[in-house]
């Protein structure tokens, strides 16, 4: 299987089982704060994000290191692979296929999703190899 498949899955895992919830209804916020052990009352014990969701303030510092934890595991696998045909590669074709770069031929939603520009390609001898290796073979 696709090592950087592997690893997004894992590290998926990893952040589906962090306690945050979400509501969009009375009804759903009353379910959801009794899953994190609160009150509907206790709003002030709750930081919301976008889309419906929060979490327990007291829960902030793991949220932040699974989060640094998580980047840094990406970090390192970037650095581990030495050629740039191994996890670098499988990285850059599945995102690709991903954002539909053979439709759009745009690489800057592949780019946002890996938390790239295009100055770190340029940059990184490894990281233009295989971008472009993972392009052309869009193209075939």
């Amino acid at each position: 299987m696709n090592r950087y498949v592997e690893f997004k899955q894992r590290q998926q895992k990893e952040f589906d089982a962090f306690p945050m919830v979400y509501a969009f209804s009375n009804k759903q916020f009353e379910e959801a704060m009794g899953k994190l052990g609160l009150k509907p009352s206790d709003t002030d014990k709750i930081y919301k994000f976008g889309c419906g969701g929060f979490y327990r303030k007291a829960d902030s510092k793991e949220l932040v290191e699974l989060i640094n934890r998580h980047d840094a595991e990406f970090k390192n696998e970037i650095e581990s692979d030495l050629t740039g045909d191994g996890f670098i590669y499988q990285m850059f074709e599945y995102e690709l296929s991903n954002h539909e770069y053979c439709i759009t031929w745009d690489i800057e939603p592949t780019l946002d999703a890996l938390g790239l520009t295009e100055e770190d390609i340029e940059v990184n001898e490894k990281l233009a190899k295989a971008l472009e290796k993972a392009r052309l073979a869009q193209t075939n």
